[in-house]
């Protein structure tokens, strides 16, 4: 089986890649020659999911699966949640994005937090979505280097490293991406 994931984020790409079963190829936009400006109108996380995956069956013709996640601050009233690629502007510079996001908890005691991945799947021309969360906290400063987005500030209910301290395979296994994944790949899983 192939079928596209919709995205032009070659790290999410990679841990994809790296949950599936061998039975099933992923392409990238890449692989398909899409260099469009996929568009992110919706205004919730799984509505952006859906009109990537919609926007790529529509115009290429691919069985597809998009994501969209959002880092949702409960002291911040769920920001920057549908808006974290570009909490801190345009450029979607995640430094910039995570010294916003520190700044806006400076005084706040609740730092709790949470990622939520939603995966849309058209197949077969059929819709399906997939929600993965993960609970934790913003920590006050960045630590690690791996990952990519918030991970540096972002630590899992259960740990004391944050995602960019620990390795792929683990946040795969508790992560919000790797868990909508998962659920993916289930599904699949029956119709492969």
């Amino acid at each position: 089986m192939k079928i596209v994931f919709a995205t032009n984020n070659q790290n999410k790409v990679k841990e994809v890649q790296s949950l599936v079963p061998k039975n099933i190829t992923v392409l990238s936009l890449k692989d398909i020659n899409c260099e469009d400006d996929i568009p992110e109108t919706q205004p919730t996380i799984e509505g952006n999911a859906i009109q990537k995956a919609q926007y790529v069956k529509e115009h290429y013709g691919y069985d597809c699966f998009a994501d969209d996640t959002g880092l949702e601050v409960h002291a911040l009233s769920g920001e920057p949640g549908v808006f974290s690629a570009r909490y801190a502007g345009p450029r979607r510079n995640a430094d910039d994005n995570m010294n916003k996001l520190l700044n806006n908890l400076q005084n706040k005691e609740d730092r709790s937090a949470q990622f939520k991945t939603v995966v849309a799947l058209i197949l077969n021309g059929e819709q399906h979505t997939f929600t993965g969360i993960c609970e934790g906290t913003i920590i006050k400063e960045k630590r690690g280097d791996k990952g990519f987005g918030y991970d540096p500030i972002f630590m899992a209910d259960g740990f004391s490293e944050t995602f960019a301290q620990i390795s792929l395979e683990e946040k795969n296994r508790v992560g919000h991406r790797g868990k909508a994944v998962q659920k993916l790949i289930g599904f699949l899983n029956t119709k492969a």
